[in-house]
């Protein structure tokens, strides 16, 4: 993380027609994603505030892909369901993904069969082609229009024909093929392999072919689902509604006894369940899965290119900080190819020059590329051991959790739904071992990449002794840092761009450590897991379950600001 981001404006566009705080209870970040181009923000159902203590069968944290979706397989069921998110729905990382469907997973089955055995990779090619196929089935039951159609993927070399490193990705991707043929996966490996529309110098020709997978509108179907679930007489909904704390009661030993649920609540409701099932990106704890997994910011650009002159597929280079593209919908005349990669770690790096990194490569490969018209960034949850964690948290009989996207969220999501739903139920799911959030073998493989992270995070600390800005007048309109000093605790600084100045900690509530600005999104970021507050001190991603403590009055009524919005 580099401390020139406090003094410079970012060139992303924001969205200026929503007052502040407004913005971050519709999304995560300063930016829009392209998905508000057809489904803006106030196209999504809503919902009111908790104002009363309430039971249920199922208490269901989160209204992103993951939450919808365990809602809906357990409503279908015919479970009694409550739905509790923090700001709005679909504010968080559904909001904000890239809408790629596919089992050809970002880690690669040659990597996940090291950690898992050939047939753990089986388990997750099949499953995560059932959630790829759920999609479409959901989408035609309820009759939602989202873009949804099945595509091929092409998985590429990261350099050009007759470069050093070359030769080895190519066969690092014939590997790979072979892998998935031997999983039942409809894959080939093709050195003549060329995308239609990849019309730039590069050439970065051959690779692999992954039949039968898909692509859709992600915020047009999840606003679909809710809909549907809206009217369902088992349904419940409350949005603006923090969730501070959840807790197991009772005893329940040998079939004997009983244990419940009770979710606490920010402005003092509580919800008692018989289950609860933390669908909130990370689960809302202090360690636990919570050190197993990395954190990542990664970017996205949306271009226009005239309609028909990119091949529609989804596309892959193979370098470890990859770039994966698409199209969607723009207008009569255009499409959008969205382009994503230059991921790093959150707080740690410098954010602005990305979409540069992405507009230029793109301009190479696909030169009927034309404006820029969106560009947003989103958080990724990187397992060490590349699965998913989706089941009965470790300690817990009544709590399940779902975290650890791996890149692939949408399928994860999707994936939850029915997982957990069949072991609320007591029905067996022969997919149930592998994304166990309470499994070990895979983690012990992974000790030494865990230890190499933990040492890494750990060093995060050492921004107890740095500072972002020695002065607040440093700061230009718009802009935020961390004023540190040896007489006093780091403060988050936010300078509006009126020139107002908000003061709050700096310390992150989850485990203390001092957070980053990130211009592009006006967001102060933990570097340690991976907590997100905005300008205005919000949590917008957790493990944090409280906002960044106020430390003025400007501070103070921002917050008294949001909470007044129903937050």
């Amino acid at each position: 993380m580099t401390t020139t981001t406090t003094t410079t404006t970012t060139s992303t566009t924001t969205n200026p027609s929503l007052p502040n705080p407004e913005i971050f209870m519709h999304t995560s970040g300063a930016t829009d994603a392209v998905w508000v181009h057809r489904q803006p923000y106030t196209s999504h159902p809503t919902f009111p505030p908790l104002d009363r203590d309430l039971s249920t069968d199922i208490c269901v944290i989160g209204a992103g892909i993951a939450g919808i979706h365990v809602a809906y397989e357990l409503v279908r069921r015919g479970r009694q369901v409550a739905m509790l998110e923090a700001r709005d729905v679909l504010s968080g990382e559904s909001g904000r993904t890239s809408g790629h469907l596919t089992n050809d997973l970002d880690d690669g089955y040659v990597q996940i069969a090291a950690k898992h055995g050939e047939a753990g990779a089986r388990v997750a090619a099949e499953s995560h082609a059932w959630a790829r196929e759920r999609v479409g089935e959901v989408a035609r039951e309820l009759g939602v229009e989202c873009e949804f159609r099945r595509v091929r993927a092409y998985d590429v070399s990261q350099f050009g024909v007759g470069m050093g490193g070359y030769e080895g990705e190519m066969e690092e991707l014939r590997e790979e093929a072979e892998m998935q043929r031997r999983l039942g996966m409809e894959t080939r490996f093709d050195e003549n392999l060329t995308v239609r529309g990849w019309t730039g110098k590069p050439d970065q020709r051959g690779g692999m072919i992954a039949e039968n997978q898909a692509t859709f509108h992600p915020t047009k179907y999840l606003a679909g689902v809710l809909a549907w679930l809206k009217q369902q007489p088992n349904f419940q909904c409350y949005t603006r509604t923090r969730v501070t704390g959840i807790h197991e009661k009772g005893v329940e030993l040998l079939g004997i006894g009983h244990k419940s649920v009770k979710i606490d609540t920010e402005a003092g409701h509580t919800v008692k369940a018989e289950h609860a099932v933390e669908a909130t990106c990370i689960p809302l704890q202090k360690l636990s899965v919570v050190a197993e997994l990395e954190y990542f910011r990664t970017y996205c650009i949306a271009v226009r290119v005239p309609k028909g002159s990119v091949e529609d597929c989804l596309l892959y280079d193979n370098a470890n900080e990859y770039k994966y593209v698409r199209l969607t919908a723009c207008d009569d005349k255009d499409d959008y190819l969205v382009v994503g990669g230059c991921d790093h770690k959150v707080g740690q790096e410098e954010t602005t020059p990305r979409f540069g990194e992405l507009e230029k490569w793109t301009r190479e490969r696909f030169t009927q590329a034309g404006t820029v018209d969106y560009r947003w960034s989103g958080q990724i949850f990187e397992p060490v051991d590349y699965m998913a964690f989706i089941g009965k948290n470790q300690g817990n009989s009544k709590v399940y959790i779902v975290t650890g996207d791996s890149g692939d969220g949408l399928t994860h999501g999707v994936l939850a739904g029915r997982l957990i739903a069949d072991e609320i139920e007591g029905k067996e799911n022969e997919w149930a071992s592998l994304y166990s959030p309470k499994r070990l073998g895979s983690i012990l493989k992974s000790l030494p990449s865990l230890v190499k992270h933990d040492v890494q995070i750990n060093l995060q600390y050492k921004r107890f002794l740095q500072t972002d800005i020695t002065d607040i007048e440093d700061l230009t309109p718009g802009c935020g840092g961390v004023l540190n000093s040896a007489t006093g605790t780091p403060l988050a600084i936010y300078k509006d761009d009126e020139g107002k100045v908000h003061k709050y900690s700096a310390l992150c509530p989850h485990m203390k450590g001092v957070v980053a600005w990130n211009s592009v999104e006006r967001s102060f970021d933990c570097p340690v897991h991976g907590s997100r507050f905005s300008k205005d001190g919000i949590c917008l991603i957790g493990p944090a379950k409280a906002n960044l403590s106020p430390a003025d009055k400007a501070g103070a009524e921002d917050q008294e600001d949001a909470a007044g919005s129903g937050m």
